[in-house]
């Protein structure tokens, strides 16, 4: 016996004593809770991001679309960068003013390969205001999941106002389930049992975060 065929006897089993016109799955739960907290501008709900980005110690720049190519130059020298991580559908005009190595998002990339690049830049599916939440879901200006865990310095664009949304709820209406989903807050995190805080442990020790619009 699979474990397949294991699980889905032990739910079988579990549902035996189910009567046929119980309520259905999906009407058991009434799911009429807030889309979201409070009401708020465009413009309050990108400063709403931009403050819990900051709380979760990302590091928040802001430009406009004709600025995003120098900063993000800026952004690669600062760190030293002498490689970068592009995936294949990143507007090529985004890295123009910088001559850093770039590096090709590739199946066959290991993680000992992908930990020996410096800087990893993607776009995003979608931001949340109200936790301060990056989401990735894969596309081609965001690449692979892993491409965005393995490397040190993550920096990633959001364009403002129409990437941005007040809440869980309303991202979750923008996004396909089926699509591998990156769920971003702040750089990676954790703490032992005295809290002290260590960075990097399962993701990017620095996360940057550019508000374009």
């Amino acid at each position: 016996m699979s474990s397949r065929e294991l699980i889905l006897g032990r739910v079988r089993r579990a549902l035996a004593d189910v009567p046929p016109d119980d309520t259905p799955y999906e009407n058991a739960v009434a799911r009429d809770y807030l889309r979201e907290h409070g009401e708020r501008t465009v413009q309050e709900t990108v400063e709403l991001l931009a403050e819990h980005l900051a709380d979760y110690r990302a590091i928040v720049h802001r430009c406009g679309e004709g600025g995003l190519p120098s900063l993000l130059a800026r952004l690669l020298a600062e760190r030293k960068a002498a490689t970068v991580l592009v995936p294949s559908g990143l507007e090529e005009a985004w890295l123009a003013e910088t001559d850093v190595v770039r590096v090709a998002d590739r199946a066959e990339s290991g993680a000992h390969e992908l930990d020996e690049v410096d800087s990893v830049v993607t776009a995003c599916a979608v931001a949340v205001a109200e936790t301060g939440t990056i989401v990735l879901d894969g596309g081609p200006d965001q690449g692979r999941r892993r491409i965005t865990l393995v490397p040190d310095h993550h920096i990633c664009v959001v364009r403002v106002p129409e990437q941005v949304v007040s809440s869980v709820p309303q991202a979750l209406e923008r996004l396909d389930p089926g699509r591998p989903l990156t769920w971003i807050s702040g750089p990676s995190a954790t703490s032992d049992i005295e809290l002290d805080r260590v960075e990097g442990v399962h993701g990017p020790r620095t996360l940057e975060v550019i508000l374009v619009g």
